[in-house]
């Protein structure tokens, strides 16, 4: 799904023009890039965390070479997917299937004396 998918949906959802649904989305993305810049945690909870990292500097080796080269420490954005997001992608039609069968399996089964 690319940025025009995505504001379209959110717009249909939401109830806004494409327009508005673009300058609000463009906003939010503004404010987490800024953040992030700062050195801040955005967290959207049930969604997921957006944080900084720094990565050390290390020794790598050019593939085609073999020779060694340096690369330099770095900040680099990361996200943590949250609980509600990771159950979302997780659920699906055939896995609820399952759940019930499985629950409908240990009702079935007849207790030990």
């Amino acid at each position: 799904m690319y940025k025009k998918d995505l504001v379209k949906a959110a717009a249909a959802k939401a109830g806004l023009s494409e327009a508005q649904m673009k300058t609000a989305l463009d906003a939010m993305l503004e404010v987490v890039s800024e953040a992030l810049q700062a050195g801040e945690r955005v967290q959207l909870t049930g969604f997921g965390t957006f944080n900084v990292s720094e990565r050390k500097a290390r020794t790598g080796r050019n593939p085609r070479t073999g020779e060694p080269l340096h690369i330099p420490a770095r900040t680099v954005p990361t996200f943590k997917a949250g609980k509600g997001l990771k159950e979302a992608v997780n659920a699906s039609p055939e896995s609820e299937e399952k759940k019930t069968e499985k629950k409908t399996e240990r009702v079935a089964e007849p207790a030990a004396a």
